[in-house]
């Protein structure tokens, strides 16, 4: 497998969730917030269409970027480790999240594992890079 390759598949994560998040937002809020918790309001569905719209972005910059060997580590570590601590804190110390939040999870073990492994194929594609 190529660098890139993992490179396009960590993007379509992004685009995948956070186009899912920008258009169908009410869909994501009652899916993924267990029912004591959701709004369910025009400014709810606001907030995570944004968020949608931020990883639609960063899934951009993703896809139209190149790949250094230190980019796919800081991407891989910094785009899951963060995230899995803020997915277990809502779903196990303050239970927000249901079952659903788990493609969350999810995906963020995808983008670890592409940072991790696309920071190695990086190397020996670009052993100076």
């Amino acid at each position: 497998m190529r660098s890139q390759t993992l490179q396009r598949i960590l993007a379509s994560i992004f685009l995948v969730l956070g186009a899912w998040c920008m258009f169908l937002p009410r869909m994501v809020e009652q899916l993924t917030i267990r029912p004591e918790h959701q709004v369910l309001t025009a400014a709810s569905s606001v907030f995570i269409a944004c968020f949608g719209a931020q990883a639609v972005l960063c899934g951009g910059i993703i896809w139209f970027s190149k790949f250094t060997p230190k980019t796919f580590l800081a991407f891989g570590l910094l785009g899951s480790i963060p995230f899995f601590a803020f997915n277990w804190y809502f779903y196990f110390v303050q239970p927000i999240f249901t079952r659903w939040m788990l493609l969350d999870f999810a995906g963020n073990v995808v983008i670890l594992l592409c940072g991790l492994i696309g920071y190695r194929i990086s190397h020996r594609e670009h052993p100076l890079g």
